[in-house]
């Protein structure tokens, strides 16, 4: 995945549960992003220079930022409120991080000081002096008794967080140091230098054991993997490099950024890496992937902008909409794959589209806040839905047409007049952003997805929450009615999905992929449900038995949304690799790709 920014990429980080990524930019901005979607959360404005550094802490409620302006800021992440300026540096602050319990922050800076604060009252706690140049990186080790810097004087240096003597220094690199870190064990930092090398020395004895070469240019930050068995390496050459720790090894080579690359982290399950790079962009990496620099098969199909964020098939089956992060509604030929309209209209990505259950109307919703009722083939933009102060994520039409529901990053599921675009009930009681809707069969209730780990029924006519489905350890990303209203279908970023009973709210089945499943859809005869993960597949499951019947492989990313046809004869498919795919499930080979197709450029 790569998030483009509005300005030259010099921080990211990454919430401790994997959701969120946090930047620090040129522009004096500092942003939180959706890790899943690539979305922007929260602008944080407040530095009057750039952002050099940026942090979550260790609950992920706050995130801590180093500015060229001098300042350490602490902000509220989910509000994007400022609650603590630190004061007391008196040159560019280079490098933050937060203590393991939270409790304190870390700077260093370019007055050759590394400063702890009291993250609570934002009192200078110690002030460790004994760099003859910048400090241009620190962090503190597991147990939060010591702090590592490091600095243009070509050293690094250990201290004590407590009483702030310095415990060692660390000589070997010929340039400037301009990364550090401890290893989740806390007995070995790694180093990145202007001398093109990344060191891993014994916390213990001072001693350099390691000397990883492969970087043509400066080493700008370093991390370690969660289990301490590999270091990702970000550098001005414009690569990152994840290395073996055990053996020296260069495990992988990711190439794709423009410019230098600034900052570097794994997620907190060690599956992907991030990075952040002076070409205004944010890449999001799979550290797993064999081949990184394989080739795509697909080339000849290139001419699309962005991932397609939904996709949906009309109610004849002849036609399917998809919304994109280019923030185009599309509508196509399912036949021949040819673009019929693209429909201009929202301001930012498109996260869901929908048919009317007669075919004649198209809705989306955006992070423009927006939902859009669209005249389908006339492509005629009828109405702009506005009640939302957040990304609207799923949208949905009743089975007779007369109303629209909607959720959103806002925590509310709305439902509008189809006719008139009033809003006529909100429903709150999801304590997080609600991911997808959808109505009953009779059009009664609306079931409800969000990252509170919840599912919801609500009755559609008063509003009134009648079942809370609890099972999913992490956000759910999708969920489905059955045909015959009697069940639904969830799927969640904890990998897997799971079947209710509608009427006791009972866990009927649990289905699984290896990683996150994103969307997830009933066959009209009610017998198959069709799921889309981050593994790139596409899986059919027989519900009855709850084994999977089918395994469609063809994308080489993330499968974001998925549909059946309305004669279950057919499954169209969304990608994070841009493209859409329609497969023929009535065949007996797995792999059976009966359309492939991808977005056009803009005009």
């Amino acid at each position: 995945m790569t998030i483009q920014t509005s300005s030259a990429v010099k921080a990211v980080g990454i919430s401790p549960d994997g959701k969120q990524i946090v930047s620090g930019s040129w522009n004096r901005l500092v942003c939180i992003w959706d890790a899943l979607t690539g979305d922007m959360f929260k602008e944080l404005m407040g530095h009057t220079g750039s952002v050099t550094s940026v942090a979550f802490s260790p609950d992920g409620k706050q995130v801590v930022s180093g500015s060229s302006d001098q300042t350490v800021h602490i902000w509220d992440a989910l509000t994007g409120d400022l609650v603590k300026e630190l004061k007391g540096h008196t040159s560019s602050v280079w490098s933050v991080a937060f203590s393991p319990d939270g409790k304190q922050v870390v700077s260093g800076s370019s007055d050759q000081t590394v400063c702890i604060w009291d993250a609570l009252t934002g009192d200078m706690f110690k002030e460790l002096m004994g760099h003859t140049g910048s400090v241009t990186s620190v962090a503190f080790s597991p147990d939060g008794k010591q702090v590592v810097s490091g600095s243009s004087d070509q050293t690094v240096h250990i201290w004590d967080a407590l009483t702030g003597d310095l415990v060692k220094e660390l000589k070997g690199h010929t340039s400037s140091v301009w990364s550090v870190a401890f290893s989740p064990d806390g007995k070995q930092v790694v180093s990145g230098s202007s001398d093109q090398t990344v060191c891993i020395w014994d916390v213990l004895t001072g001693d350099m054991f390691q000397k990883l070469m492969r970087h043509t240019d400066s080493v700008l930050s370093v991390a370690f993997s969660p289990d301490g068995k590999q270091v990702v390496s970000g550098g001005y050459d414009k690569t990152v490099c994840i290395w073996d720790t055990l053996n020296d090894n260069l495990v992988k080579e990711l190439k794709g950024h423009t410019d230098p690359v600034q900052s570097v982290a794994f997620f907190p399950d060690g599956k992907k890496v991030v990075s952040g790079s002076y070409d205004q962009s944010v890449h999001i990496w799979d550290a797993l992937a064999r081949d990184t620099l394989a080739r795509d098969p697909h080339k000849k199909f290139k001419g699309h902008t962005d991932i397609v964020l939904s996709v949906a098939f009309s109610p004849d089956g002849k036609q399917v909409a998809s919304g994109s992060r280019d923030k185009l509604v599309c509508l196509w030929d399912a036949l021949t794959g040819s673009l019929i309209k693209a429909l201009k209209g929202h301001s930012y990505s498109v996260q869901s589209v929908a048919f009317s259950p007669h075919g004649e109307q198209l809705v989306s919703g955006s992070n423009d806040k927006l939902v859009c009722i669209w005249g389908g083939l006339a492509g005629d933009e009828g109405k702009k839905l506005k009640g939302h102060t957040n990304s609207v994520l799923s949208v949905a039409f009743s089975p007779d047409g007369k109303q629209v529901v909607s959720g959103s990053h806002d925590q509310t599921v709305c439902i509008w007049d189809a006719l008139t675009g009033d809003m006529v009930k909100k429903l709150m009681g999801h304590t997080d952003s609600v991911s997808s809707v959808a109505y009953s069969p009779d059009t009664k209730h609306v079931v409800s997805g969000s990252y509170d780990k919840s599912v919801c029924i609500w009755n559609a006519l008063n509003g009134d929450l009648v079942k809370e489905l609890k099972g999913h350890i992490n956000s759910v990303l999708s969920v489905a009615f059955s045909p015959d209203g009697q069940h639904l279908v969830s799927g969640s970023h904890d990998k897997s999905v799971h079947i209710w009973n509608a009427v006791t709210g009972d866990l009927v089945k649990e289905l699984g992929h290896t990683y996150p499943v994103q969307s997830v859809a009933f066959s009209p005869d009610g017998k198959q449900v069709a799921s889309g993960s981050s593994d790139n597949l596409v899986c059919i499951w027989d519900v009855l038995a709850g084994d999977i019947d089918k395994e469609l492989k063809g994308h080489t990313n993330s499968v974001l949304s998925v549909a059946f046809s309305p004669n279950g004869q057919h499954i169209v498919s969304g990608s994070s690799d841009k493209s859409m795919r329609i497969w023929d499930t009535s065949t007996e080979g797995l792999n059976t790709c009966a359309q492939f197709f991808s977005l056009p450029q803009p005009n």
